[in-house]
């Protein structure tokens, strides 16, 4: 059992609401980027692969940037090529269940079948399983956590989020992120909104030239040891 999970044990339940909302990762043939030494940022994308994954796709391969989806099930199942695709071209794929619903309100035997889905869909697509769970909503307590253990994975939410879902807006989602990134950080963003797919060229751009490298959630928690069950970042009420 996790330390984490351990020390939550007393406690009743504790959902996280996050407001500012792998995994598999295929090697790189150059040297992995150390983000102890250099100033790194996760841009991870929800609920996918949505439509417009291959053109997102597209640009990050164009700017040698890294990405994290966090797949649907369902998604996963009926646009495998771009499943495929991320895996073959370095980006990492984590779990975001199947059909996306709160974990901390669904019994035990949906969450798992949930991320067994997941876990079932991704593989088929690209050959690979996910090593990350992100809940939906970002809504995990000591429940979630003790699925997720057994499931031999942490549970990642995020630093910060680009709010891109609610503004809609190249431009607005553009100042959001740059306003909330920082070195090791994880944004949340949605490869369904395409205003976030739009304006991504000029957003990476923009990070590249202020020293950032983007790179997948692996390589920014590397240093953090995280076991099974764990989340990080670690929710408010949470106890190390």
């Amino acid at each position: 059992m996790s330390r984490q999970i351990s020390s939550l044990l007393a406690i009743a339940a504790v959902c996280v609401t996050l407001a500012p909302a792998p995994a598999f990762a295929q090697a790189s043939k150059k040297e992995p980027v150390d983000c102890s030494q250099v100033k790194c940022l996760a841009l991870t994308f929800d609920d996918g692969p949505g439509q417009y994954a291959g053109t997102l796709l597209d640009t990050l391969k164009k700017y040698d940037a890294k990405a994290t989806f966090f797949l649907e099930g369902q998604y996963a199942k009926s646009r495998p090529q771009f499943v495929k695709r991320m895996a073959a071209e370095g980006h990492e794929l984590g779990n975001h269940s199947y059909k996306h619903p709160d974990f901390t309100k669904s019994s035990e035997a949906t969450i798992k079948d949930e991320i067994q889905k997941t876990q079932d869909a991704v593989k088929a697509a690209a050959g690979v399983e996910p090593k990350l769970l992100r809940p939906p909503y970002g809504m995990t307590d000591v429940r979630v956590s003790e699925i997720a253990e057994q499931f031999d994975m942490p549970q990642i939410l995020w630093t910060a989020g680009s709010k891109d879902w609610s503004l809609k807006n190249v431009d607005a989602i553009q100042k959001q992120t740059l306003a909330v990134a920082e070195p090791n950080g994880i944004i949340l963003m949605h490869d369904w909104v395409k205003q976030t797919v739009d304006g991504m060229p000029a957003l990476i751009k923009t990070l590249q030239n202020k020293g950032y490298h983007l790179v997948t959630v692996s390589d920014v928690i590397k240093d953090e040891k995280l076991e099974p069950g764990d989340a990080f970042p670690l929710p408010e009420g949470w106890e190390q």
